[in-house]
């Protein structure tokens, strides 16, 4: 099925007892085994079956089969947040110690999840000095064991290399984890460039409407985790919590999601709710039309605003001038996403007389919304980062960043076009009026 249909039928077809074609919600905490046999084969990994919804749950399963097909993967676990979906991955792959080498341009949560919060669970977080394969080659060392990046940066709006990086990441024996909320698999599926592991925070344009957190992680099934046991023991040893089980030879290619979902999901218990995996499939339904709503109103936002003489820059990866021009075209079909950023002209306090002046578009952290979206990243999502790790991550002072809705295309345009002439009023009235006393 193309990537349309599978985002309205993969994972279900109808129930087999109503026959209701909507995903049911099992709202359960447990589930009934048949035998004392039977509960303790689930509880071996022996026979495929619910036990907890902790571990997992029916409606959930739906989504984690329709996002693991969207995305070309052989298997899904989704998890409470996007957040959480990078935590299990990161440490699923090194929590026998190590590091792991990352671009710098990231979300703030991310960058601080890298800096300060991996490092005291012994994992490492290492930046590269840019998104380019060879400044990412030159942080692997012995110890790395994964590398990492966005696959179009928030808010930097910079497109990864996927190719080049997961060469390079290759030919140093360690999988290539890929960030893909922004794009979504609707406009880049990263398997199909060499990606490894792919992590979705499906709270934004996945879900869609603002209302339900989560997560989810995706195994390619590609990376050849026996091929480097001694990297990677936790694949490869057996696994005392399961009686001596060892993830690659019992589940294959599925080894990733296997223990994500054994170790991580069963004993941390970040969970996605039956509700909230309900609420993001009905989302998921309409995602391809959406994403095209999107694409186009952001490009004609990134327009409107390269063309206004009251607008300083704007950073559009669609853009021919764009550093990521030829990206967007290998990778975006010469496309770009509907989150952009620009800075006005007056710098950083006409900037804030224009984000203060929004009406339609609202004013908060979030991105992916059927919505429009703005936010200031200096001062909330990057605010805990040094101002020089904020320009490494492609945070400017005055940037605002614009996460383009499904709205008609006109009434955005007046909202922005107000808001630029209140900031230009304010921002020149402000030395007369401190003259004046």
């Amino acid at each position: 099925m193309r990537r349309e249909t599978i985002a309205i039928h993969s994972g279900f077809d109808a129930d087999p007892t109503t026959k209701a074609v909507a995903v049911p919600i099992y709202q359960t905490a447990a589930y009934a085994f048949d035998s004392a046999e039977h509960g303790a084969a689930l509880f071996d990994l022996q026979v495929e079956g619910y036990r907890y919804s902790r571990i997992s749950n029916p409606t959930s399963t739906v989504l984690e089969k329709r996002v693991a097909e969207l995305e070309g993967g052989v298997a899904a676990l989704t998890v409470a947040s996007g957040q959480a979906a990078l935590h299990f991955t990161l440490a699923n792959v090194a929590d026998h110690g190590g590091n792991i080498v990352s671009v710098p341009q990231l979300y703030g949560a991310t960058h601080a999840l890298l800096t300060h919060i991996l490092p005291r669970q012994g994992i490492q977080g290492r930046f590269a000095e840019s998104d380019h394969p060879d400044a990412i080659a030159r942080q692997i060392d012995e110890n790395t064991k994964a590398v990492f990046c966005e696959c179009i940066g928030n808010p930097a709006g910079n497109i990864c290399d996927i190719e080049a990086i997961a060469k390079v990441a290759h030919a140093a024996g360690v999988p290539l984890i890929v960030d893909n909320t922004v794009a979504t698999p609707i406009l880049l599926r990263p398997f199909e460039y060499g990606a490894d592991i792919v992590a979705h925070s499906l709270t934004k344009f996945m879900g869609g409407h603002g209302t339900t957190l989560g997560g989810a992680i995706v195994d390619g099934g590609t990376f050849p985790w026996a091929k480097h046991a001694e990297r990677f023991p936790m694949f490869n040893q057996p696994d005392a919590s399961y009686h001596g089980l060892v993830y690659a030879e019992h589940f294959g290619r599925e080894a990733f999601i296997a223990r994500c979902r054994s170790v991580y999901q069963r004993n941390m218990g970040s969970v996605l709710a039956p509700m909230s995996a309900f609420l993001l499939l009905q989302g998921i339904e309409t995602v391809a039309l959406r994403i095209e709503r999107h694409v186009e109103n952001g490009r004609k936002v990134a327009e409107f605003l390269r063309d206004d003489p009251r607008v300083d820059w704007v950073s559009y990866a669609a853009f021919p001038g764009s550093p990521y021009y030829d990206l967007s075209r290998k990778y975006l079909n010469g496309q770009a996403s509907s989150l952009l950023t620009f800075g006005i002209k007056g710098g950083l306090e006409a900037g804030r007389q224009f984000y203060n002046r929004l009406g339609l578009i609202k004013r908060l952290v979030n991105i992916g919304d059927a919505k429009s979206l703005a936010c200031h990243p200096a001062s909330t999502t990057h605010r805990q980062m040094a101002p020089e790790d904020q320009l490494k991550a492609g945070v400017r002072p005055e940037m605002i960043r614009l996460s383009i809705g499904i709205e008609h295309i006109e009434d955005i345009l007046e909202d922005l076009d107000q808001a630029l002439d209140a900031a230009v009023i304010e921002t020149a009235d402000r030395p007369r009026l401190a003259a004046n006393g």
